[in-house]
């Protein structure tokens, strides 16, 4: 089978597509015909060898697919022929054929296209983790999320809403990104220069319930002022590069809270939580409560590309890469 694989830690630009043997089916494992595969920033990660979890080199990048079944245990919840999406999570997406457990499985609505469902897994199921698990997102809350324009910014922006907050500000630092957001469904749009003064114009100085915050560095302490009484900071990630540190008195001014939201280490931690997760968000997009991300798409050749989009951070919603 083809597969995008990487062989030297030395970037994306050391993906490449090359022809390795179908994986080995397992006991209770689902066989999946892929169809599109979703790259996220830890893919950039891993690709360096700067990803906490290391798998060994050489290998298949991406963590999440769409597909259809082609075998699955007897008495399983999908069968042959099922559309699906599943998480393959470290590695082993972008490829023709992918094996992973039945739990990690989950059927894919009729109304979204498989390159659509290739984007929905990781992002959702992360972004979902943040407001209802960590953020304790409340009805009518406002919500602000910075690198709006990417994946998990644009999956914020799509979910919000739906989860129950009243108001969802978007952070970006160009018209082009702002547009992207827009058409996410911000209700509002602030420029990444002056950002905090526009949010607290925006809220009459209250400031914002939640910040969920996957870029980390120099706006971090604005992020934690930006917050209105018993406020929640959510760190997601550290696309910015820099780790940022807070200064824990400023927690105290305003009873605020910064809060770690790892999805991955919490669902591998918590056996069912992401059939639980997937109850919740996959009737809301079946009925259209929340719209299905709009990929940016690169065939399985342009793998790099696809990975390398996200390390400059010119991506514009969510990458995926298309193998059939």
């Amino acid at each position: 089978m083809r597969a995008a694989r990487i062989a030297e830690l030395k970037g994306p630009e050391a993906i490449e597509v090359v022809d390795i043997p179908e994986p080995a089916g397992f006991d209770g494992g689902v066989v999946i015909d892929v169809h599109a595969a979703g790259v996220a920033f830890p893919d950039v990660l891993m690709s360096r060898g700067l990803y906490q979890l290391k798998p060994e080199i050489p290998f298949v990048v991406g963590g999440e697919i769409a597909g259809v079944v082609r075998e699955a245990p007897e008495g399983a919840h999908v069968a042959p022929g099922d559309r699906v999406v599943a998480l393959t999570m470290l590695g082993n997406a972008a490829a023709e054929v992918a094996v992973t457990p039945a739990d990690m499985v989950f059927k894919l609505p009729d109304n979204i296209p498989l390159d659509a469902g290739a984007g929905i897994l990781f992002n959702d199921l992360t972004v979902h983790f943040c407001l209802r698990t960590r953020g304790r997102l409340a009805e009518g809350e406002t919500v602000l999320v910075h690198g709006a324009a990417g994946g998990i910014g644009t999956s914020t922006l799509r979910m919000a809403t739906a989860l129950g907050a009243g108001r969802v500000i978007a952070v970006v630092s160009t018209e082009e990104k702002a547009e992207v957001a827009r058409a996410n469904g911000a209700t509002d749009v602030v420029r990444t220069d002056g950002w905090l003064a526009a949010v607290k114009e925006l809220t009459g100085g209250r400031g914002v319930d939640i910040v969920l915050d996957p870029v980390g560095g120099d706006r971090f302490t604005d992020s934690v002022r930006s917050l209105a009484a018993a406020g929640r900071l959510l760190v997601v990630g550290f696309t910015g590069g820099e780790i940022p540190t807070v200064k824990v008195n400023r927690l105290l001014l305003n009873n605020v809270e910064v809060i770690g939201a790892g999805w991955g280490a919490w669902a591998m931690t918590h056996p069912g939580y992401l059939q639980e997760q997937w109850a919740e968000v996959e009737p809301l997009l079946a009925s259209g409560a929340i719209a299905p991300p709009v990929p940016v798409l690169y065939p399985l050749e342009r793998t790099g590309e696809a990975v390398a989009s996200l390390d400059n951070r010119s991506a514009l919603g969510k990458v995926v890469v298309t193998v059939r």
